[in-house]
This record gives structure tokens, C-alpha cells and sequence, in this order.
């Protein structure tokens, strides 16, 4: 029981004890710190997750403008029996919400086949990939919010469709840390022609600690820019002067400084890369046969095909969560297929079909298919009806993304679009949703997975998101 103060004495003498205990412990931790003690601890080392985890890396692939499901994975013969009429009224969503003018009904042109096991149908334009159907879950009742480019691929990176928000990626390595200490927790594989709309902060960490943001990673003997050492500036001399300014560093750290713990975690992971984020790049340490999987003896594919295999050769090595790009800004090629829906998903499917079946097959035969999640999004799908006669404008209502390995059911299709594919009508997934089952795939709960922001325990699906049960084995 407290008992009252029995004068102003005795109130100050408590009070004042009780400051200068505060004052004293933040002295001594100072001084415990600037003597040599325990250092700051690693940001990114590894963390249990909430429960058994089925897969413990993420290889995140996606198709920047919006690919067509109606000519890709979800076959509708109702468009093609209504050619050329416009959509009934009774859908309740004109057409011309999206674009102006006459927009009638437009089948697709390609040729759907059922293929393995399972009889899943996949259009003629993804030969290769038709042969991993057995692997692979479609979700083909994904919905989103946004028809405009940016803030719907803000929303699938993080669940929110302004910039400013932790990516899916930097929640990842935020909620696991990382599997292995010589190369960044979370990579990113750009197209080289252009930067996909959005931008950094598609992998940016928002209001977590930067270290979790993303690390871009190009191609040939320097990955990461300005990470090799100036001449004369390595070896010993660059390791004492990186003890010197890790001790100095230490010195001003104060306990939950997340920033300098970023930061000091930074500079030891940059000094340890450039040993080993070469040799993690040097694709040329594959087999013929594997580059040919991967469609990198090809023209076309080469591109992709390069990225894909360096994805497999990190999350390899220990990252936890690659993601690849195909599709750059508006004025780079991408699956925005305004003009000519045909012309451009012959194009795009071709650069990235033979590489992301080689991807599957490639993790399969090492045995890391079972522990890898591999992801295939995008912004939003495609409508069913015409733009300008040959093209399809946007379609955030009813679109399809699917899933591989990492603990995933594969052979199976989860949720149906319309008879019409504009909207998502069966077993519905929401981009809360998709992110809410990444996580559980990775022994994350995606409602327990919080960061105190602002006074609000965020999170990457805000109050929202349901695991797809369908989707696990």
C-alpha cells in the first residue's frame, strides 16, 4: 500500500530519487557500450515464427501493367458467345467507368488446353508453364480497388494504395530476419530498361527500420552500386577502419535506437557483400543445362530468364525475399495491353514463360520447391471487353494471381470470376486476403505481426484479411 507523503521533503526526496535512477541507468549503459560491451544487436537475425512455418523464402514475381487472365488462365466461353455485344446491363458497372466510345464484348483469340494431373487449362501462350500446372494454385477471384497503375501496385506491395507503407517484402524480413549474414534479408530484380510506376517505395520499408527495405541488385561483377572498394581501400585497412567506426557508432547508441541499429547493421553487411554478393551473381557458375532451363541461350528470355536464376542462386544463399519485375514505367515495355491485347501478351509471355517454368523445375530438382513460396501478381487484370477494337483497359474487379510451393496446394484452382470474367465472384480474394496467406505460408499471423507507428499498432492488412484455407496442403 502506498502511503501519503508526509511533507514536501519527502516528495522531492522520492521524486528526485527516482529521476536519478533513470539518469544513471542510461549513463551506465552508455559507458557499458563506449568500454566494449555488447553490441548492438542485429536487426536482421533470424526469428522464430509464430507457429511452424511451411515455407521460409518467398520469390515474389510480378507482372508490371496488369496481365489478361480472360487469354492467360481463365477460359470464357460466355465472351465468346456474346462477340461483339456490349456487357449486359445487369452487371451494374458501365463500361465507359473505364473507357469511352463502343466496347463491346471481346473474346480471346488463344487456344486454352487442359495439361497435367489435374486438367488445369492454360492458353497457348504459356507452353512452358502449362507443364508445372500440378505445382501451382490460380487464385482466379482476386479482386483489388484501384484502376489506376501506382496506387494499385502500392496496394499489392503493401495493402495500402498510397506510398509511405511497409512493402510486403520488408514485413517479411521485419517479422523473420534474415537466413543468412552475407547478403541482404530482402533483393530486388528490376527490368533493366526502366523502373516499374510507383517506384522505390514498392519496396521501400515505410515507418519500420530502413534495413528492411529493399536492396536492388543488377546484373555482372558489381550488383549493388558503389559496394566495391576504391583502389588501395580494402583488405585489412578497410576491415580496421570498419571496427573503428563500428566502436564510435556503439559509443552513441542508445537502447532502441532503431535507426542507428539499421545503420550499423548496414555498414557490416555492406563490408561482408562485397566478398560474397559477386560470387552470388556470377550466373556464369551454372550448368549449360540449367542456364537453357531458364531461357537464358534465348534472346528473348534472356533478360528474365538472368533474373530468375540469380533469384534462385539468393534466396539459395540465404535471402528471404527476392522479388522480380517484368514491366518497367509507361513508356517501357510492359503487360498494358491497351492497344493490341494479342501483340502484347505474345511479347510478354514470350520473355518470361520458358524462365518461370525453369524457375519451378529448377527448385523442384533441388529439393527447395517444398520451403519456397513463388508468387505471381500483379496490379490489377484485364477487361473482357474491347479498347479501340484489339485492346482491354483495365480490371481491378476480377483478375487472377497464383501461387507455387512453400507449402502450397498446387494442381487446383481457388475461386471463379463471373461468366463473363469482370468480376470476382466465388471464394473472393482481396489483397488483404493474399498477403494475410503469404504470411501464414511463412508462420507469420498476419494479426500479430504489428509495428507501433503514430500510437496505432500497424500492420501489413490493417484490420482487415482472411488465410485462404483452400490454398494450403
Amino acid at each position: 500500500m502506498h502511503q501519503p507523503f508526509a511533507s514536501r521533503r519527502d516528495f522531492l526526496l522520492r521524486a528526485g530519487g527516482g529521476c536519478g535512477g533513470l539518469a544513471l541507468s542510461w549513463m551506465m549503459a552508455s559507458d557499458a557500450l563506449a568500454a566494449g560491451g555488447e553490441p548492438a544487436a542485429n536487426p536482421l537475425a533470424p526469428r522464430k515464427p509464430h507457429f511452424p512455418a511451411k515455407a521460409k523464402r518467398v520469390i515474389f514475381l510480378f507482372m508490371v501493367g496488369g496481365p489478361s487472365a480472360l487469354d492467360l488462365f481463365d477460359p470464357k466461353p460466355e465472351v465468346t458467345k456474346y462477340r461483339g455485344k456490349p456487357l449486359p446491363e445487369s452487371f451494374g458497372m458501365p463500361v465507359s467507368q473505364f473507357t469511352k466510345g463502343d466496347t463491346p464484348l471481346l473474346p480471346s483469340s488463344r487456344k486454352f488446353a487442359r495439361h497435367g494431373k489435374s486438367g488445369l487449362e492454360v492458353s497457348d501462350l504459356m507452353p512452358h508453364l502449362a507443364s508445372r500446372v500440378d505445382d501451382i494454385c490460380f487464385l482466379r477471384g482476386c479482386y483489388a480497388t484501384s484502376t489506376v497503375h501506382a496506387p494499385a501496385i502500392y496496394q499489392m506491395h503493401s495493402g495500402r494504395t498510397t506510398m509511405g507503407f511497409p512493402s510486403l517484402g520488408s514485413w517479411v524480413t521485419y517479422g523473420l530476419g534474415s537466413v543468412g549474414e552475407n547478403l541482404p534479408a530482402y533483393c530486388v530484380l528490376m527490368q533493366p530498361e526502366g523502373t516499374p510506376e510507383g517506384g522505390a517505395p514498392s519496396w521501400g520499408a515505410g515507418f519500420i527500420p530502413a534495413v528492411h527495405q529493399g536492396t536492388l541488385l543488377r546484373k555482372g561483377a558489381s550488383p549493388v552500386l558503389h559496394l566495391k572498394p576504391p583502389e588501395g581501400a580494402g583488405g585489412e585497412r578497410q576491415r580496421r577502419l570498419g571496427d573503428l567506426l563500428r566502436k564510435m557508432n556503439d559509443s552513441d547508441l542508445t537502447p532502441g535506437d532503431t535507426d542507428l541499429e539499421a545503420r550499423i547493421a548496414s555498414y557490416e553487411l555492406a563490408f561482408r557483400m562485397q566478398k560474397h554478393a559477386p560470387e552470388a551473381v556470377d550466373i556464369a557458375r551454372e550448368t549449360a543445362a540449367t542456364r537453357k532451363m531458364y531461357g537464358i541461350d534465348e534472346p528473348r528470355s534472356r533478360d528474365f530468364g538472368t533474373r530468375l536464376l540469380l533469384a534462385r542462386r539468393l534466396v539459395e544463399r540465404g535471402v528471404r525475399f527476392v522479388s522480380v519485375y517484368s514491366g518497367g514505367g509507361p513508356l517501357v515495355t510492359q503487360w498494358d495491353a491497351h492497344d493490341d491485347i494479342n501483340g502484347n501478351h505474345e511479347n510478354m509471355c514470350g520473355r518470361v514463360d520458358k524462365p518461370i517454368a525453369g524457375l519451378l523445375a529448377d527448385l523442384r530438382s533441388r529439393g527447395m520447391l517444398d520451403d519456397t513460396l513463388v508468387v505471381w501478381a500483379s496490379e490489377f487484370g484485364r477487361l473482357p471487353t474491347s479498347q479501340g477494337g484489339k485492346g482491354r483497359d483495365h480490371n481491378p474487379y476480377g483478375f487472377t494471381m497464383w501461387l507455387a510451393g512453400g507449402g502450397v496446394k498446387g494442381g487446383q484452382a481457388v475461386g471463379a470470376t463471373d461468366e463473363f470474367g469482370l468480376k470476382a465472384r466465388k471464394d473472393r480474394v482481396g489483397v488483404n486476403d493474399f498477403h494475410a496467406t503469404i504470411l501464414h505460408l511463412l508462420g507469420l499471423d498476419h494479426e500479430k505481426l504489428t509495428y507501433l507507428h503514430s500510437g496505432r499498432d500497424e500492420r501489413l492488412t490493417d484490420v482487415a484479411g482472411v488465410v485462404i484455407d483452400k490454398v494450403m496442403n
